[in-house]
């Protein structure tokens, strides 16, 4: 079934988000560092999803699918669980109010209903978020389109943070970097609600976003604190450039601890 719930915010309401978070030892320090290239498109999909609802697994799925597909190409996920459907019987451990809020704001941009499903695709189209033709259709249209802001990216992991190094050619008052700490993929058996009885697949759930502005500076420092259980191999780092009036998303790079 697809919600469709309308859900008043304050205009205000901004970007930034962070999730509980716990400590985790770790002496080695990791670094990677991956520059999005400047001369081909880009897609950035953001699937708004939820563990109770149960049209929500197979668009979840098909993040899993994309990710396997353009494995090799700049197409950056990101899953944001929202919290509306936990009055409805089960509490997704994923989800939160920001990401309801942020969903919200693309209600207000793109001029829609906000729902579960919904995928966005570079902060401008809005689709069912298991309408694989016309999502497949918006990436392509996405790869080839004109030249992209560039982003860098580095991240270390030292002791109980993740300090994350960013550089961009963006010096925009109206412009965000969004930095996203991303967990590639998990699982829940679901005990109640219209997923009962369910072992549900995740790929790409964002855990925490930092949202800094670009009027000012190009280059900086973030940090996160590291999850429950955080494993280099399992998590990467999404970066992106979004304006905040037109939703527009201008450039976007990840990078990954190995």
């Amino acid at each position: 079934m697809i919600l469709k719930n309308l859900i008043t915010v304050s205009a205000f309401t901004t970007l930034l988000f962070a999730t509980s978070a716990f400590i985790y030892q770790n002496k080695d320090q990791k670094t990677i560092v991956q520059q999005a290239s400047e001369n081909n498109g880009f897609a950035v999909l953001e699937l708004f999803t939820s563990e109770g609802c149960s049209s929500c697994p197979l668009a979840d799925e098909l993040m899993g699918k994309i990710q396997k597909e353009y494995k090799d190409e700049p197409v950056y996920l990101l899953s944001y669980h929202v919290d509306y459907w936990n009055r409805l019987g089960w509490k997704d451990r994923f989800s939160t109010a920001e990401n309801s809020q942020r969903q919200q704001q693309y209600s207000r941009i793109l001029h829609s209903q906000v729902y579960t499903p919904q995928l966005v695709v570079n902060g401008q189209k809005e689709f069912v978020g298991s309408d694989e033709g016309n999502i497949k259709n918006a990436i392509q249209e996405a790869l080839f389109a004109a030249k992209k802001t560039n982003v860098e990216l580095s991240a270390n992991v030292s002791q109980n943070k993740i300090e994350v190094q960013y550089k961009t050619s963006s010096l925009d008052p109206q412009s965000m970097l969004l930095v996203n700490l991303v967990e590639k993929h998990s699982s829940t058996q679901v005990g109640k609600g219209e997923n009962e009885g369910r072992h549900l697949h995740h790929w790409q759930i964002v855990h925490q976003q930092n949202q800094i502005s670009l009027n000012k500076q190009q280059g900086g420092t973030t940090t996160f604190k590291l999850p429950e259980g955080f494993s280099p191999e399992s998590w990467e780092v999404i970066a992106f450039i979004q304006n905040i009036k037109t939703g527009k998303i201008s450039g976007s790079a990840k990078t990954t601890f190995q």
